[in-house]
């Protein structure tokens, strides 16, 4: 019995599998996790990154989750969505695990290793932009990112929020600004309603989405962003790839 339960045990170890969160910006970032289905992470689902440190720890085999980095934060006195300026979630510093997903905007990354024999990841911008950011792998498969900084050359209606100095530290979706004005319930820019599927919410009816993708080629740009070629990444789960996650790459 004792033997059953080691190898189940070696077993587990061996089908976790490593991320790395590096923030290369030169000011702190606040990461957070979120899991959406799965088992959860060794990691809290938020912590503190001062300029160039990196954090390294175990997801589940079965994982299916989301990272991004939170700016300007101060959770002493507003412990919740609102303690930072982009990206801020329920619970403050610690994500709560069931509600805990980032306010817009925010870039993020997104994994998904329940594909049946394939690892799904990418970086999306579909809940606008907030940070530069790539996901890098130690096996060979393919890099997405946004290394661009969208905030400054942001259109107009989309730009912000800004810190106390007046530089835009974000670039909201379309569809947040849609969201935002109350019309987000039947949006070619939330692919919702009448356009929620892949044939009605073409990249044509986006509201600019070729800043977006023009600017970052390998990231989603909107919901059905698919048929780009670029917005969604594949890895063999039998690789057993390690990513890291890089803030400002």
């Amino acid at each position: 019995m004792k033997s059953v339960v080691l190898y189940l045990a070696l077993a587990s170890t061996a089908a976790a599998r490593t991320m790395t969160v590096y923030n290369a910006c030169p000011f702190t970032v606040w990461p957070a996790l979120f899991t959406s289905s799965g088992g959860r992470p060794s990691q809290p689902t938020g912590w503190s990154a001062a300029s160039f440190t990196k954090v390294t720890f175990d997801v589940p085999s079965d994982w299916d989750g989301r990272i991004w980095g939170r700016r300007n934060c101060d959770f002493s006195s507003n412990p919740g969505p609102n303690s930072c300026l982009d990206g801020g979630c329920n619970g403050g510093l610690l994500c709560d695990v069931n509600t805990g997903t980032g306010v817009p905007p925010a870039t993020l990354a997104e994994f998904n290793f329940n594909g049946g024999g394939t690892d799904f990841f990418d970086v999306s911008l579909v809940d606008g932009y907030n940070l530069p950011m790539r996901i890098d792998n130690d096996v060979g498969c393919g890099i997405p990112s946004c290394p661009v900084d969208l905030g400054p050359n942001c259109p107009a209606a989309q730009k912000g929020p800004f810190d106390a100095s007046g530089f835009p530290v974000g670039c909201k979706s379309a569809c947040t600004v849609d969201a935002l004005n109350g019309h987000a319930e039947n949006s070619p820019n939330c692919c919702s309603g009448i356009h929620d599927t892949q044939p009605t919410c073409p990249s044509s009816g986006v509201t600019n989405y070729h800043y977006f993708k023009d600017n970052c080629p390998n990231a989603y740009a909107f919901a059905y962003d698919e048929p780009s070629g670029t917005a969604l990444w594949t890895c063999p789960t039998n690789k057993n790839a390690a990513y890291t996650i890089t803030f400002c790459p």
